[in-house]
């Protein structure tokens, strides 16, 4: 096992822990994967939840940016309540579970390409009945 599934492993385990969701996998490697090289540095994994300017890059940079939506309010309602759900004692955000959790609330695994995946997977169940 390597060092990047190490962490994916740990953001599975604290989705089910905090968020009571069982991940899918795949689409969580995907978004481990997008996060790029932040996983491996000690602060750049972690959302630092009580600065503005933090919560505005994941609005502007992931919600925006990455998952193509539209300003409006409830970008920065879904991130308070990811947050919230990950716990205000909890001082480890991590960074790929909360975007995971945003791209689940918003309904945008097919950015990750798993839209295709599923429907694949659908089509072949299908043909078999």
């Amino acid at each position: 096992m390597g060092r990047r599934d190490d962490f994916i492993a740990m953001y599975a385990d604290q989705l089910r822990d905090y968020f009571g969701v069982d991940p899918d996998v795949e689409l969580l490697k995907a978004v481990t994967i997008g996060c790029g090289p932040c996983i491996y540095d000690d602060d750049g994994c972690l959302i630092a939840a009580t600065q503005a300017h933090e919560l505005k890059t994941v609005k502007d940079s992931f919600l925006k940016k990455k998952l193509g939506l539209p300003e409006s309010p409830e970008l920065m309602e879904a991130i308070n309540e990811v947050l919230a759900t990950y716990g205000k004692s909890n001082r480890h955000k991590f960074r790929a579970p909360v975007y995971y959790m945003l791209t689940v609330m918003f309904g945008k695994e097919d950015i990750y390409g798993m839209e295709a995946a599923l429907e694949a997977d659908l089509g072949k169940i299908k043909a078999r009945f």
